[in-house]
């Protein structure tokens, strides 16, 4: 089956800058690959510093009318927005599994879970609340206001390039903010037709502006980004190094900061557990996008005593996955994102082999179905002298770490500087609230693998970043708070 658009006006290959698609400055392109073919899909707009302006530009002449909007007219339009995506799904679907690769059952959900935030914050608009603060001093009044930031800029990675963006986008919109934004290089066309949906749904001029850059040229644009005061807030998924120099080079502005970091998830089932959930649990966390979530389980954790079984179990639905490109309805694993990832992969896989692991299914590259392919993989036997154990695979890799007890699995848990995301599984409602506060992470699964809600706060401690995105604390970022004071009431 090949992969088709119904609406092929939805494939853009320009920059949306002040409500214009227009060409990179200097007319460059680039070439956006699909990783299951490794042909080109589109040559698109290769931004520099000088578009990155122009999109600052653009968003600092339509910050004061959209600031000053009713909170029910940015609604109005941000539901538009949503009906127009929900209404587009096959299309945002289609684009989305060319460009990144996920089978398109996962495209189309991924589609209605990035549409939920802006049905969520299109709500959440109407919800911003300040505060009459009891009375301190006679003849004196204080309120606090929450207002709008101001230009946000945006910057997403290409495992999920519709949901990213999406609950990046809506709940600055909602409070008021104007955006700049520029998508990941690899996976820039789903946000583009985001983009043009926005412009369709009515969004003003200037309000949304995207732009597409190759690694580079992006770097350049993003620099533009930190240095310009008028940009007051970074929004950003991605990687810890690229984080950190984020906040370094925007120090200078003192600009507000969101950073959905590295992870390395750990998952630990009790020998309470229920096996059968617990490996449902694994199969959702671990090999939803082939594993390339900043979420999904680095490391397994099985109490000795049901080791053994629960790896029997665990094989036997990895060994069953689909691999196969998006064009197979049946696919469930497809390719990963190019062949850097793939020489990753095999690189943690030889050096667990190599470190005491056994391979119980997988551990090989699909060469026989392209390029960036690789087979689902269980490990056994994998101890703390892996790269498994300290690095993010981002693969469809689950190696399993034996365990005695809970407090040992805590300390193993937590051994590591990130903090995004943690898993476990047990009956025992007492050890549920014990383990629970033990964990150092954000987001925590209790007998549970699919986490994410956009009436959930999501977001990491420690190296894995800071602030929250999704629910009712998801607009704090995007606001300021102002206090007044007012005398002479008397």
């Amino acid at each position: 089956m090949a992969l088709k658009l119904t609406r092929s006006e939805l494939l853009h290959r320009q920059n949306l800058i002040g409500g214009k698609w227009v060409d990179a400055s200097d007319s460059a392109h680039y070439p956006v690959i699909n990783p299951a073919t490794d042909e080109i899909v589109a040559k698109v707009a290769n931004s520099g510093a000088a578009d990155a302006h122009a999109a600052t530009d653009a968003a600092e002449k339509a910050f004061p009318d959209w600031r000053d909007r009713l909170p029910r007219e940015r609604a109005e339009i941000l539901r538009r927005w949503h009906a127009l995506i929900v209404q587009n799904t096959e299309d945002l679907a289609t684009l989305m599994s060319m460009e990144q690769g996920k089978p398109l059952a996962e495209s189309r959900g991924e589609v209605a879970y990035g549409a939920s935030y802006v049905a969520w914050f299109a709500d959440e608009a109407t919800r911003i609340y300040g505060d009459i603060i009891p009375q301190q001093q006679r003849g004196k009044r204080m309120t606090a206001v929450k207002e709008p930031i101001g230009i946000v800029a945006a910057i997403t990675p290409w495992n999920f390039p519709l949901a990213m963006i999406a609950r990046k986008i809506a709940p600055a919109l909602a409070a008021g903010c104007t955006v700049v934004a520029k998508p990941a290089e690899d996976t820039p066309l789903t946000a583009l037709a985001l983009a043009a949906l926005a412009k369709e749904a009515g969004l003003p001029d200037g309000v949304l502006n995207m732009i597409a850059a190759a690694r580079d040229e992006g770097i350049a644009a993003v620099a533009d980004w930190l240095a310009d005061d008028r940009v007051r807030k970074i929004t950003f998924t991605g990687s810890t190094a690229v984080g950190k120099h984020l906040a370094r080079e925007s120090a200078s502005t003192l600009k507000k900061l969101s950073l959905e970091l590295g992870g390395n998830a750990p998952f630990i089932v009790f020998d309470d557990a229920d096996l059968e959930a617990a490996v449902a649990g694994v199969m959702a966390a671990k090999f939803r996008n082939g594993g390339q979530t900043c979420v999904c389980p680095n490391r397994i954790y099985v109490q000795s005593s049901v080791y053994e079984r629960f790896a029997d179990m665990l094989s036997k639905r990895v060994g069953a996955l689909k691999v196969a490109p998006a064009s197979d309805t049946s696919a469930q694993i497809g390719p990963m994102i190019n062949q850097r990832a793939i020489d990753k992969i095999a690189r943690h896989v030889d050096d667990a082999v190599e470190n005491g692991a056994t391979v119980l299914v997988g551990g090989r590259r699909l060469t026989e179905l392209g390029p960036n392919y690789y087979a689902p993989t269980v490990l056994t036997g994998a101890n703390v002298n892996m790269l498994v154990c300290c690095e993010e695979t981002f693969g469809p890799v689950a190696p399993l770490f034996r365990f005695e007890d809970e407090d040992e699995v805590i300390r193993l848990a937590n051994d590591t500087p990130f903090g995004l995301a943690a898993y476990f599984y047990t009956r025992d409602v007492r050890r549920i609230e014990r383990v629970g506060r033990r964990l150092e992470a954000g987001v925590i699964g209790v007998n549970e693998g699919a986490v994410a809600s956009e009436a959930a706060p999501f977001g990491g401690v420690k190296e894995s970043g800071y602030g929250r995105e999704g629910s009712k604390y998801g607009l704090d970022d995007y606001l300021s708070i102002k206090y007044l004071c007012q005398g002479g009431l008397d």
